[in-house]
């Protein structure tokens, strides 16, 4: 299995999802990989404040970070090599990256939606999705 690492700037915690203003896509993110993780597939993050030496240790993210800074973070590396830079990888481009199958994050029990199509992206609000959880007519499917 291919093995994804995100290298994240400094948060106030490791998921960055502390405080009273949640960053949404700190939200969508923490529950993409929450779910792929009961599902058996780990992708590791690494928070810039909480864990500085695994970005010494990865000399292509040292080295992308001497060059554009921690603003120019996230970082997503795929076996070793970056992929993605900039901003988190959608739902359905970590599932690409890791030649995953879209159910992996459809909701338990959804086969798919009642629009026919397969939303990988948990992207919408709760009263915009179908009895499936999937975002009808929204432009994140």
């Amino acid at each position: 299995m291919k093995k994804m690492c995100i290298y994240e700037p400094a948060l106030c915690c490791e998921t960055g999802l502390c405080g009273v203003n949640v960053d949404p896509e700190l939200l969508r993110i923490s529950t993409a990989l929450n779910t792929l993780k009961n599902e058996g597939v780990v992708i590791e993050r690494y928070n810039l404040n909480n864990a500085p030496m695994e970005f010494v240790k990865s000399s292509i993210v040292n080295q992308y970070v001497n060059e554009k800074g921690v603003d120019g973070l996230p970082v997503v590396t795929v076996d070793g090599e970056i992929v993605l830079a900039g901003r988190y990888p959608a739902n359905d481009e970590i599932l690409t990256l890791l030649d995953l199958p879209a159910e992996l994050l459809l909701p338990k029990g959804a086969a798919s939606c009642c629009c026919d199509t397969d939303c990988t992206e948990i992207c919408c609000e709760p009263e915009e999705t179908d009895n499936n959880g999937c975002c009808c007519g929204s432009s994140c499917c």
